[in-house]
Order: structure tokens, then C-alpha cells, then sequence
């Protein structure tokens, strides 16, 4: 931007601006990202405020979204400058290039608003004494309009592992797949509700197959077309799920249905001072309200003053719902290789 834009000073301080600009992104359904952009003048220009928007896709190249990003900061621009001293010596086009073309285009999406993605990856390290391969692939689908978000999510992974230590040989395998999905229909700019469900096979928790079922409700304080500047959102979500598992439990069981609910609080700020984003989970199993768990995260990244800004990050767990664990004292193998996943009361 400095580099393209040289006919303006850029300063390191916003205060000592004349113009503003916040420039806010977020995923768009072409597997790409939406620029919000927000000009703001001060002083002379104090009541010149606009508003551009600028979209990508997954088919163009960062050197394309660059370019293309430039372009509408320099539109924004525009405005200030004719009021500026520079006005004189501005001269402008209007490029008509492909006009008498435009009337010959389909803007019909032949894939209604659908973008598909596979994915895949392969790890291989060794050693003469060690030796790990691990490998993940993946299929995801999204369809997402102003009303809409239906999404699904397939994933396949395995990590194998081996040490050898005085003739000893300790070899650690784990193997997941799991299918998840969800459809939200968004009622006004502050109700949405959805239904959430998805199974799963997990050696490392024990599962042989989990399956589960969710309807869900969520409100946002907030208008949802201020969510890229500020959000706080309530989600509560009423279910089922069952668990078959591979070993009997800590308390006996093979197999089991449970009932089980959660609260989910989400705040979510992108201010001129910096960016705050925590988030307060809260679920229980209601038949046994001892049988829970509350997750909280938070970030904060705070511009202090010219030049100088911090950033911090916590994640906190009280675990009390491992009702998955294998009976049985835990092995060094599965100590030491995390082969298996261990009682804990927080994280």
C-alpha cells in the first residue's frame, strides 16, 4: 500500500490521521474472504465517512487480491482528496472495457451457491530409533445465502508411532473418523436456530461409534450485519448422543445413551484499539448435572500507544464428563505416547 500509494503519508499513529480506514475480513461462501472497508475523516474531512466492500475466491492469486484491494482503497480514497489540495492536479477515467459484452453474461450460479473441497495430507519421520507416519484426508461442502449455512465435514486420520529403546520396541497407534453436519436458518438479524449431528470412531477415546443430535437456537445482541465489527452471541443446544466403545469404561459400560445440553457465549470485538475475541462454554449431562464441563478461551490484542502493542492468549478447561475412559490402570505406552486419552480434571 505505501509502496503503490505514494502520493499520501502514511503515519504510524491513527490519531495523527486525517482519514481512517479499518479494513475487516471474514470467509465468504466462494471460499474466499469479504473486505469490509470503512473510511472515517477527521479534522477537515470530519464529516466524510463511506463504507466499500471488496470480495475474493478461492481462484484468484494473492497478487490478484492485492491488486484488487489496492484498486478499492484508492476508490475510497477519491472523496478526500477532491477535498483536499491536491483536487487541482487529479484527473480521472472511467474505463468501459467488456460494457457492450455485460447484457451476454449469465450471472446464474450453476452450483447454487455450493463449494466443495477436498483435502489431503502425509507426514513421515524416522530415525534409527523412532520412526512416525501419520496421514489425514478430507471432504468438506458449504452452501451458504442470506438465509442459509448448511455445511458437512468428513475426515479420515491415522498416526502411527515406534520407539525402540535397549531392545525394547513401544508402538503407538491411533485411528479416527468422524462425519459432522449442520444446517442454520438465520430468522431476523439477531435470531438463527439449526440442527447439528455427526458421528464418529476414536481409538484414542475410546469410541468405537458415537453418533449425536443437536438443535440449537442462538441470539445476537447485535445486528448480525455489524458481526465483523462486534458480536455477542448466546447459542443453547438440547441433544442426544450414543457411545459404543471399544474397551468397557471406568464405569462398566459398553454401550450408552445420554442426554446432555450446553450454553454457549461468545464475545467478539475488531474496535480501532485493538481486537478482542472470549468465548464461555458451559454443558451437562441431564440425568447427572456433576457430570460437566466449561471451556473457556479468550484473546485480546491491544494497541497501547504509537509503535507498541500486546497481545495475549488463554485457554482453560474443568473436566468433569470423562465418562469415555477405559477401566484399568493406564500404561507407560499410553503415558508416554499419548495413546490413549487420560483421566484429567482441567486442562
Amino acid at each position: 500500500m505505501r509502496q503503490e500509494k505514494n502520493y499520501v503519508s502514511h503515519v504510524r499513529d491513527q490519531a495523527q490521521a486525517n482519514v481512517k480506514l479499518f479494513i475487516y475480513d471474514i470467509a465468504n461462501g466462494s471460499s474466499g474472504r469479504t473486505y469490509k472497508l470503512e473510511f472515517e475523516g477527521t479534522g477537515d474531512y470530519d464529516d466524510i465517512v463511506q463504507k466499500l466492500s471488496y470480495d475474493t475466491n478461492a481462484n484468484m492469486t494473492q497478487d490478484e487480491v492485492r491488486k484488487g484491494l489496492l484498486k478499492k482503497v484508492r476508490s475510497g480514497l477519491l472523496r478526500y482528496e477532491l477535498e483536499s489540495d491536491m483536487a487541482e492536479n487529479i484527473t480521472y477515467t472511467i474505463d468501459d472495457k467488456g460494457m457492450g459484452d455485460i447484457q451476454d453474461i449469465d450471472f446464474k450460479d450453476p452450483w447454487n451457491n455450493w463449494i466443495f473441497e477436498v483435502y489431503g495430507e502425509m507426514e513421515l519421520d524416522r530415525e534409527s530409533s523412532r520412526k512416525e507416519f501419520a496421514y489425514e484426508v478430507g471432504f468438506e461442502s458449504d452452501r451458504v445465502t442470506e438465509k442459509w449455512r448448511i455445511r458437512t465435514d468428513l475426515q479420515l486420520n491415522q498416526a502411527n508411532s515406534e520407539f525402540v529403546q535397549n531392545e525394547d520396541t513401544f508402538t503407538s497407534e491411533r485411528f479416527r473418523y468422524s462425519g459432522d453436519g449442520s444446517i442454520v436458518r438465520s430468522l431476523s438479524d439477531h435470531w438463527s436456530t439449526g440442527i447439528f449431528a455427526g458421528a464418529r470412531h476414536d481409538t484414542f477415546t475410546n469410541l468405537d461409534f458415537r453418533y449425536y443430535f443437536s438443535p440449537a437456537i442462538e441470539y445476537n445482541i447485535f445486528s448480525y450485519n455489524e458481526v465483523l465489527r462486534r458480536e455477542i452471541v448466546f447459542a443453547y443446544k438440547i441433544g442426544y448422543f450414543h457411545n459404543d466403545y471399544i474397551d468397557p469404561t471406568i464405569f462398566g459400560q459398553l454401550q450408552e445413551g445420554i442426554f446432555n445440553h450446553s450454553l454457549d457465549v461468545q464475545v467478539r470485538y475488531r474496535q480501532p484499539w485493538g481486537n478482542f475475541y472470549s468465548r464461555l462454554r458451559g454443558s451437562t449431562f441431564l440425568n447427572d448435572f456433576k457430570k460437566n464441563r466449561i471451556q473457556l478461551f479468550s484473546s485480546l490484542s491491544l494497541r497501547l500507544f504509537k509503535g507498541l502493542a500486546v497481545r495475549f492468549s488463554g485457554d482453560f478447561e474443568i473436566i468433569r464428563d470423562q465418562i469415555n475412559l477405559p477401566a484399568g490402570d493406564a500404561s507407560i505406552e499410553d503415558v508416554l505416547l499419548q495413546q490413549k486419552q487420560i483421566a484429567t480434571d482441567f486442562e
